[in-house]
């Protein structure tokens, strides 16, 4: 007879779900320092461009933490992955916003409430994500 629910089952499904989460609250704090604004504040403000802006960059995150979870040999491995996945995230993200837009400051228009550059960094960072989970499968 097959057993469908383990207890060593369960330990795993909750400690990869605890690290993804943890990891996935860490690389949005990561995120939220790059700016000098306070994400959360202008958030609670009603700032939709700020609020997409900071949530496509999660999701983008959720993105590479679920293909290294598939990918992954061991949760020990899935941290590390996971952990250069964010560093990625981060590092490509400040790439296309300051490098490829010099002439725009796209942290001063999406403060403002630029709902169009919140729109396109949300996407931008959901493309990005699904480059670097892309690029993680090995």
């Amino acid at each position: 007879m097959k057993t469908y629910l383990t207890a060593e089952g369960f330990i795993n499904f909750l400690s990869y779900t605890g690290t993804g989460l943890l990891l996935l609250l860490l690389g949005v704090l990561v995120f939220e320092l790059t700016t000098k604004f306070s994400d959360r504040e202008l958030i609670r403000q009603g700032n939709i461009a700020v609020a997409l802006k900071l949530w496509g960059k999660g999701i983008g995150l959720a993105i590479v933490l679920y293909t290294v979870w598939g990918h992954s040999l061991s949760l020990f491995d899935a941290f590390i992955w996971g952990v250069i996945g964010i560093l990625t995230q981060v590092i490509s993200y400040l790439i296309i916003e300051y490098i490829l837009t010099p002439k725009t400051n796209l942290a001063q228009k999406v403060e403002e409430g630029n709902v169009a550059i919140g729109v396109s960094l949300f996407g931008a960072s959901i493309a990005v994500g699904l480059i670097v989970a892309g690029s993680l499968t090995y």
